[in-house]
């Protein structure tokens, strides 16, 4: 009788393919939520510069917002863009960006 084969064994592509697929629609339902006016979000991933949603909007260094900080959505602008309060100022960001805490 042999002994049993301790190797280990290679993660079967299929269940690969599920976490990824469920991974993605949960992203694309944020993306696709409808935002309103007072919903908290986060940011999905850390960006490389932030605009102001001042009159006339500066870009500032992405370190002001972690990925942890908790902002609120205080106004809707044109083409999936949200203006949104984080403790160290007021974002322009793109809906795909965010995601609710």
């Amino acid at each position: 009788m042999a002994p049993p084969d301790t190797t280990p064994q290679a993660p079967d592509p299929a269940d690969r393919s599920a976490i990824d697929l469920a991974a993605s629609a949960a992203k694309a339902a944020d993306a696709d939520r409808s935002w309103q006016v007072g919903d908290s979000v986060k940011l999905t991933k850390p960006l490389p510069y932030l605009k102001t949603a001042d009159p006339m909007p500066m870009l500032r260094p992405a370190d002001l917002v972690d990925l942890d900080d908790v902002g609120q959505v205080v106004g809707l602008r044109a083409r999936n863009q949200l203006a949104v309060r984080f403790r160290r100022g007021t974002f322009l960001l793109d809906s795909t960006q965010l995601k609710s805490p």
